[in-house]
């Protein structure tokens, strides 16, 4: 079972509609072929919480993509 919680990420963000807004363009972005940033066996919103959680995703990147797209080495 994932132990990740907004709380985890609050710390780190500040505010839990932007925490579901980054996590849901995370999500997007690994539908379309983007590598995740953390090690992760959990669902993809998960994974998303968990990269916000360590700071692999910050609100400042809220608007670029991150991780490597398919094809891009």
């Amino acid at each position: 079972m994932a132990r990740i919680t907004v709380e985890d990420c609050l710390a780190e963000v500040g505010n839990r509609f932007l925490i579901v807004q980054m996590a849901i363009k995370r999500v997007k972005q690994y539908r379309e072929g983007y590598s995740p940033l953390v090690e992760s066996k959990n669902k993809e919103i998960v994974t998303a919480l968990r990269e916000i959680a360590a700071c692999k995703v910050l609100p400042e990147d809220y608007h670029t993509p991150s991780g490597k797209k398919p094809g891009t080495e």
